[in-house]
């Protein structure tokens, strides 16, 4: 029996359980992606990892292991930009162990030292095989992943992709109902411009959106503008 071996199953198999228990929890997705980085990091001893997040058609970087304030949550890259973008495109794992930058797909951004280290491992995050995001690992030195190695972080992976996908899907829940507020909050505010001046639906949706340019101001902060004048003008009202 290999003991040192048994060590690395049962550290990799206690770290699976804290994912999926974390996942189970509904601990917010920064803090899973930021713990994937971390375990990810010290099982592969590597020099960088990155996680990117499919968002409206585009992968946005939303965990590292280095410190990128000015970076995380805005680089931004296109599908099929770079290798990582060409694993999103595909689906597909690319492991390269040495001069990663010399691959025909490699594209350097300014903004990431890393892009100059010697080995790269992407793999792709899939949830019921729709594309979700992709982990990057990196080596400032030439290095030879296990298949072990690339097989955990790929099943890592499986099990943060739906957690992603979720994420994505409430976010959109979110931006529907703020949309739909707004909408509310802007019919409102026309009909008592329709009153009080005495115009039509489409005059009244004219005013309020050169209100909106000149005041460099949404349509829902200039709707919300009108309710409150109007709540204020009838309770003088009552009070007189």
């Amino acid at each position: 029996m290999n003991t040192q071996t048994d060590q690395y199953q049962y550290r990799d198999i206690a770290f699976l359980h804290e994912i999926g228990q974390r996942i189970a929890a509904s601990d917010p997705l920064h803090m899973v992606l930021a713990r994937v980085v971390e375990f990810v990091s010290a099982v592969v001893m590597c020099d960088s990892c990155f996680i990117y997040v499919l968002e409206d058609g585009d992968l946005t970087l939303r965990a590292s292991k280095n410190p990128h304030a000015e970076v995380v949550d805005r680089l931004k890259l296109r599908i099929g930009q770079g290798i990582t973008g060409w694993v999103a495109e595909n689906k597909k794992p690319v492991v390269l162990s040495s001069n990663a930058f010399q691959d025909h797909r490699f594209q350097s951004f300014t903004e990431l030292p890393e892009d100059r280290y010697e080995a790269f491992l992407s793999v792709p995050v899939l949830c019921r095989d729709k594309l979700v995001g992709v982990i990057n690992v990196q080596h400032r030195e030439p290095h030879i992943h296990a298949k072990g190695e690339v097989q955990l972080i790929s099943t890592i992976g499986f099990l943060v992709g739906p957690e992603i996908e979720l994420a994505r899907m409430e976010a959109e829940k979110l931006k529907f109902a703020d949309l739909s507020g707004a909408r509310k909050l802007v019919e409102q505010a026309a009909q008592i411009l329709q009153q009080q001046l005495h115009i039509d639906e489409d005059e009244a949706n004219l005013a309020m959106q050169k209100q909106s340019r000149q005041s460099g101001k949404s349509m829902r902060e200039v709707a919300s503008a009108v309710l409150l004048h109007d709540e204020l003008c009838k309770g003088l009202r009552r009070q007189v």
